[in-house]
């Protein structure tokens, strides 16, 4: 699923929910860059998390 996210998609991280909401910054390879609401700027590695999509703010 990873592999479908683009800047500007609301995610969250499946182990951290109280990172909170997180728009993606950018993606380059496996590596995901994301902008969370409570932990800042995180580089994800995809291969190792499976990122949720939030289909709108929620």
């Amino acid at each position: 699923m990873n592999a479908i996210l683009e800047p500007g998609m609301l995610v969250r991280h499946p182990g951290q929910p109280d990172w909170g909401l997180g728009q993606v910054q950018s993606r380059i390879g496996d590596r995901i860059t994301v902008n969370f609401e409570h932990a800042g700027k995180v580089v994800i590695e995809g291969t190792r998390v499976e990122l949720l999509l939030v289909p709108h703010a929620q």
